[in-house]
This record gives structure tokens, C-alpha cells and sequence, in this order.
């Protein structure tokens, strides 16, 4: 295997992070690289930054804002944006609606939601999962019922995240309920400001307000919202969650918290051999996470994902995990402190809210216990 870049290569890498280090506000930056929660306001700034240099979507078809980049080249992308401490876009907008809209969409759909979405203009939330239907999503029970041109949509979503800033919503619904399961599922485009939708807000055990539930009473869709044909959702949510093949793991990410946790922790770690081999035996599993991202970045082709990419989801969020475990252990009691103690002391506080966060990430995208299973058929032939 070929682990060293190509002249070429090496080149874009080079334009990209100039680009992510120039022309993305600092403050944002800075506020990504402190752990701190972004506004809505930051978000769209940051993605309209990337779009207008033609970053925001590159996977996207190139006539609609793509760039027709290799694999490898999507992974520097996004390997440099984390180092950057850049926003990755929207993954309502970029990753899932986005891809779905330019596979399965009318033109019109195209024409009226895709450069929208891409300059994030309109702010996708995604309405999937419910309280009976997550890891079993086939399941859920949000009707729509067609009268006239429209779809009366009623029933409920949960954990929709970032919801409260949502402009529009792609929803799961149930418009046959008297076939198979997955036969009766479709997708609708809908309005959040729409009347009879209401957003109630979920608070984590950090305390921040991230997910939400959405609730539909009688909310009315115009048909011509619904993606496909009706009873084609099923299909385009597999596309949907099957989309993203690179950059799953953030290795990128948790290399740069690792990297400035032994930078503050190192008075500690000096004193500490116990603590420093934790250190070494991390930066250790990133790198051969940051090696395995690499061979799947370079053998992903036609539209398949490599069964690697399971292994990139379960090991990448475990070792996101264990870093945000690690600051915190690094930070003991400093983690309580009030006041106004400093850039690092300040650091530190944000550690527990993080770890608390966290907890959901071998959860979300495909439950940890998925991707074993994925992994034990796919990759182990077992």
C-alpha cells in the first residue's frame, strides 16, 4: 500500500487548508477548537464560507455544486477541515437531504432546494427516528394521508437534532399502511414554520439543548413536497444512510483535543508514566484508525462503501470516546472550578459537558453493535 501522497495530492492538500485557514472566520475557529456550541448564525456563516470556494459539498453531482474529487481527496478534505478546527458542513444539508434531493428529486425539487441547501440557506432538520421506531425505523407510525394536493401528516419525531433551528424538516411518514412495513414508507419535504408543527425541546444529561422532539397535528404538505414516487422512502433512506463512506471517523478532530490535552496536561502527565502510556497507547490506535481511513478512502469506488468503513465508525467513536474521557481525568478537580481561571482552566470545565455528550456518538449513524455485525458478515465472513 501506497501511504505517501502524490505531488498532486500533496498540492491540494496545501490549497485546502490555506483555504480553511484564511477565509473561514477565526472566531469560529476559535470557538471550535474551545469546545464551545455553535449559534445558528456560526453555522450557516461557516458553511457559506466553504461554499463560495466551492467546499461545502464537493460529493455532490458537479452540476450541482460538486467537484468530482477522488476518495482520497474527499478524505484530505476532511481530515484538514478538523485540523482547521472548520465546521464540517451541515450534514442535514450536505450528507443526507442533499444526495437524496440530487438522486431521487424532480427537477423542480433540484432547481428550488439544491443550491439552497448547499449555501445553507434553508437549515434541514432531519425527522426520522420516533419513540418505537430507531434502530428499528421501519417501524415508525407518522402518517400522511393524501387529501386533494395535500398530505395531512400526523404523528411524532425524536431526537432531532438541532431541530430548534430548522427551517425545513425530510420526514419518514407512513402513506400505506396496508402493505409491507418498509412498502409504505415516503418522504416529505415540509416547512417547519408550517401550521400544527411544534418543536419541544429534549435536555441532555449536560444540560445543552441539542435534540428535540417534533410533533405533527394535521400538519398539511403539498404533494408535489414528496420525494419520489409514495412508498419509494425506504429506498431513499438506505441511500440516505449508506451516503457517507469518508469521513465517519473523526480522527482529525480527536487527534487535535488529544494533542492540546498533553499540551495543558503536561505537568500532570510528567508526573504520571500510568497516564502517559494511556497518551502513547491512543495517539498509537488514531494513527492506525488514520491509516485504516486511507485504505478505505482508496478502494471506495462505484457507489459501494468498503466494509471498512464500519470499522472506521465503531473504532473512530470508541477512541473519541476514551480522548474525552481522558481530559477529563487529566483535569480532576479542575473540571468543578468557577470563576474565571484562564484559556486552560476554562478548557477543562467544558471536558465534563463534552464526555457527557459524547456518550451518544456509538450510538448515532449506525449503533456500535450494527457496525459488529456489519463487520462480523462483511469483513470476517462470518
Amino acid at each position: 500500500m501506497q501511504l505517501a501522497l502524490s505531488e498532486e495530492d500533496q498540492k491540494f492538500r496545501e490549497e485546502v487548508r490555506t483555504y480553511f485557514t484564511t477565509e473561514v472566520p477565526q472566531d469560529i475557529r476559535t470557538a471550535v477548537e474551545e469546545g464551545r456550541e455553535l449559534s445558528k448564525d456560526q453555522i450557516v456563516e461557516s458553511m457559506r464560507a466553504l461554499n463560495r470556494g466551492g467546499l461545502a459539498v464537493p460529493h455532490w453531482p458537479e452540476e450541482w455544486g460538486g467537484r468530482g474529487w477522488s476518495e482520497l481527496r474527499r478524505h484530505i478534505w476532511h481530515e484538514e477541515m478538523q485540523a482547521a478546527c472548520v465546521p464540517v458542513p451541515l450534514a442535514f444539508n450536505a450528507s443526507m437531504i442533499g444526495p437524496v434531493i440530487a438522486q431521487f428529486g424532480s427537477q423542480e425539487q433540484k432547481e428550488r432546494f439544491l443550491p439552497a441547501t448547499a449555501n445553507c440557506d434553508i437549515f434541514w432538520s432531519q425527522g426520522f427516528s420516533e419513540p418505537d421506531a430507531g434502530s428499528d425505523l421501519a417501524s415508525l407510525r407518522t402518517t400522511a394521508v393524501l387529501d386533494g394536493d395535500d398530505y395531512v401528516v400526523n404523528g411524532q419525531k425524536t431526537w432531532t437534532t438541532l431541530g430548534q433551528y430548522g427551517d425545513w424538516i425530510f420526514t419518514l411518514v407512513r402513506t400505506n399502511p396496508d402493505v409491507k412495513k418498509q412498502a409504505g414508507i415516503s418522504m416529505l419535504l415540509i416547512d417547519m414554520r408550517s401550521e400544527g408543527l411544534e418543536v419541544r425541546p429534549i435536555e441532555l444529561i449536560d444540560g445543552g439543548h441539542e435534540v428535540n422532539e417534533v410533533w405533527f397535528d394535521n400538519v398539511r404538505v403539498p404533494a408535489e413536497n414528496m420525494v419520489g414516487e409514495p412508498g419509494s422512502g425506504w429506498t431513499q433512506a438506505k441511500f440516505l444512510l449508506g451516503n457517507e463512506r469518508v469521513g465517519v471517523a473523526p480522527v482529525g478532530a480527536t487527534k487535535r483535543v488529544l494533542a492540546r490535552a498533553k499540551e495543558i496536561g503536561a505537568e500532570v502527565l510528567a508526573d504520571d508514566p500510568l497516564l502517559r502510556a494511556r497518551v502513547a497507547e491512543l495517539e498509537n490506535e488514531l494513527l492506525a484508525l488514520e491509516l485504516t481511513a486511507l485504505r478505505v478512502a482508496a478502494h471506495s469506488a462505484g457507489g459501494e462503501p468498503h466494509p471498512a468503513s464500519s470499522v472506521l465508525k465503531l473504532r473512530g467513536t470508541e477512541l473519541q470516546q476514551a480522548v474525552s474521557e481522558l481530559v477529563v481525568d487529566l483535569a480532576g478537580p479542575a473540571v468543578l472550578g468557577s470563576g474565571d481561571g484562564g484559556d486552560d482552566l476554562d478548557w477543562y470545565r467544558r471536558s465534563t459537558p463534552i464526555y457527557l455528550n459524547l456518550r451518544k456518538a456509538s450510538i448515532y449513524g449506525g449503533s456500535n453493535e450494527v457496525q459488529r455485525q456489519i463487520i462480523s458478515r462483511g469483513i470476517l465472513g462470518l
